[in-house]
């Protein structure tokens, strides 16, 4: 509702006593805060109107007290119907409502939650039909209708372009840099139907993509047939000296009674070679 009218109202749903009763209703509404000035009165119908006044609430500016006001006819007295708070034109209000399964996104999911899928999910399809994925088909041939529901044709581009942007496509830092793809590398497991064609699970625990699904382009330093020259890369560790763990030893207390001459005499030599 806007604070501007838009319709003029019966004179009577519009004097001064209307004002009063509309300001007074909202008063009781509003408890302690102050209602501001009247700023307009908008007809609703031939017996009723609603006078709006600024709220001086916190947090609620641009706001409006609305409050409508009724009569039954001449001779009968103004009522009050109805005072809420409406947002005006400069008002500030909260975004629309978003459903849920609209707000979550990549990576939202933690332990203990669930998240089921739509029903009319378009990236599913039901087992039984055609899912245009030859390996898919014949997994259901087996064993009869196979799965309920399977990844639809636009369930596996989604995938698969959200797979060859991700950090382990071709197109990201690691490979480029690296010196051979995935598709050569004795650690690429390649994953069944359709996306086999692209994709498949590193299988080295030394690189960060494993357990990941990576392109069959993607690579990193860790290829299976990768050779430096000058021979094997041999890992060599940092010597770190740790004087927190040496074990110290006391020195030997002198003994002040011990032969002095046999102490002044240098190694190697008698007390009477010494004299000379």
């Amino acid at each position: 509702m806007t604070s501007t009218p838009t319709q003029q109202p019966d004179p009577v749903l519009a004097d001064t006593a209307a004002v009063e009763l509309a300001r007074a209703a909202a008063q009781e509404e509003a408890g302690a805060e102050r209602i501001g000035d009247h700023v307009g009165v908008i007809a609703e119908d031939e017996v009723s109107a609603t006078h709006l006044f600024e709220a001086e609430h916190a947090g609620y500016r641009g706001w409006n007290w609305a409050v409508t006001v009724a009569f039954a006819g001449p001779g009968t007295p103004l009522s009050v119907s109805e005072v809420v708070l409406l947002p005006g034109d400069e008002a500030l209000v909260a975004p629309d409502w978003v459903p849920w399964h609209e707000r979550v996104r990549a990576g939202d999911l933690g332990v203990g939650d669930l998240l089921p899928a739509p029903e009319d999910d378009p990236r599913l399809a039901p087992g039984y039909v055609a899912s245009d994925d030859p390996a898919v088909e014949e997994v259901a041939l087996e064993v009869g209708l196979g799965r309920v529901r399977v990844l639809s044709r636009e369930g596996v581009l989604d995938a698969a372009q959200r797979w060859h942007s991700g950090d382990f496509g071709p197109r990201s830092e690691m490979a480029r840099s690296a010196p051979a793809h995935c598709g050569t590398c004795g650690f690429y497991q390649r994953v069944a139907g359709s996306l086999g064609a692209a994709f498949g699970i590193c299988a080295n625990e030394l690189t960060p993509a494993d357990g990941h699904v990576v392109h069959v382009e993607y690579g990193c330093g860790a290829h299976s047939e990768v050779e430096v020259e000058g021979g094997p890369a041999i890992p060599v560790a940092d010597v770190v000296y740790d004087d927190a763990v040496l074990d110290v030893e006391a020195n030997e207390v002198f003994d002040a009674g011990a032969d002095t001459a046999s102490a002044g005499t240098p190694a190697g030599t008698s007390a009477g070679e010494s004299g000379q």
